[in-house]
């Protein structure tokens, strides 16, 4: 399949949100990817369900929601209510994974799981294939234009290895310090979609970044 883009909507000038929203959907980006900060999980908060609503009545694409909160399971039903189509939680945050899993897909969203960069991929076998996505850190959660972590390579690679034979159509996905200098090697190595803040909306051409990220080359053929 070809690769994803997904925007990161905390990167967006929120004096100028609407506008921002019209440029991705104006764009060859496929999701908006919408990071939920609490100040508890993470050290920083980002906003909650009124500005969510708000990007959902604008957006023309999924909405990409990844909760980097604690008890992530407290409010599924709120955010797909709020125009969640898939929901990211916290390996680290879930004390029973495996039953937030089947509340996501009860709500109605695709159900994720977020990896810090610190936690092996191997945790996940036992679930992988309840999965419709996993979503690889290659930055520290909560703030945005940290230096990218080069074992995110050796990461994706493990979990496209392990996904071949528990969940063929699994999608990956990386967040923290993409750009296009490193998109290629990310979807050589495996993944699938790519989050994207500031090197989107810090571009003087946001939307030729994003239509150039949708069709970097990785030289892979077959």
């Amino acid at each position: 399949m070809k690769h994803l883009i997904a925007p990161s909507v905390l990167a967006a000038d929120f004096a100028n949100l609407q506008r921002d929203i019209e440029m991705i959907n104006a764009s060859e980006a496929d999701w908006f990817h919408v990071d939920v900060m609490d100040g508890v999980f993470v050290p920083n908060i980002s906003f909650g369900f009124p500005v969510m609503e708000a990007i959902s009545r604008y957006a023309k694409k999924p909405l990409d929601v990844h909760l980097m909160i604690i008890n992530p399971e407290h409010y599924i039903e709120r955010f797909v209510a709020a125009g969640a189509a898939s929901i990211t939680v916290h390996y680290e945050a879930c004390t029973h994974l495996h039953k937030t899993i089947q509340a996501i897909h009860a709500a109605g969203a695709k159900a994720c799981v977020a990896l810090n960069p610190h936690t092996p991929v191997e945790l996940l076998k036992d679930i992988l294939q309840d999965l419709d996505m996993v979503l690889i850190m290659s930055v520290n959660p909560g703030f945005g234009g940290q230096q990218f972590i080069a074992n995110t390579y050796r990461k994706i690679t493990a979990l496209r290895t392990m996904a071949a034979s528990l969940n063929p159509d699994l999608l990956i996905e990386v967040d923290g310090g993409v750009s296009m200098h490193n998109a290629a090697d990310l979807i050589a190595a495996g993944a699938n979609v790519l989050v994207a803040g500031n090197a989107v909306f810090a571009d003087p051409s946001p939307h030729s970044i994003i239509t150039s990220m949708k069709n970097v080359s990785t030289g892979i053929t077959g």
